[in-house]
C-alpha cells in the first residue's frame, strides 16, 4: 500500500515557510541510502521537493527529514493507493 501526502507551496508566504524546511534536509547524503539498505517489511519514504528526490528507509527519517514528513502529513492532502495487482 502506498500513502501520499502532497503540499503545493504556491504563494510567497507558503514558499517562505516551506523553503527552510526543504533546504535543511541533507539531499546529497540521501543518495544511495535506499540501495544500501535491505530491510524487508519496513517503511520506505520517497520524498520529492521540486527537482530534488530522495528515497529513505524508515530508520533514516530523523532530524530535518522527520520534520519535513511530519509537516507534510499535518498540512498536506493525503491520497492512498495500492501498488501492483493481487491475483
Amino acid at each position: 500500500m502506498t500513502r501520499v501526502w502532497s503540499v503545493e507551496a504556491v504563494s510567497p508566504d507558503e514558499k517562505e515557510r516551506w523553503l527552510p524546511i526543504v533546504e535543511a534536509c541533507p539531499w546529497d547524503e540521501a543518495k544511495g541510502q535506499a540501495r544500501a539498505v535491505n530491510e524487508p517489511d519496513r517503511f520506505m519514504y520517497s520524498i520529492r521537493a521540486g527537482q530534488r528526490r530522495a528515497t529513505l528507509p524508515d530508520r533514516a527519517v530523523t532530524g530535518p527529514w522527520q520534520e519535513l514528513i511530519e509537516c507534510a502529513k499535518a498540512e498536506g492532502s493525503e491520497s492512498r493507493g495500492i501498488t501492483g495487482r493481487r491475483r
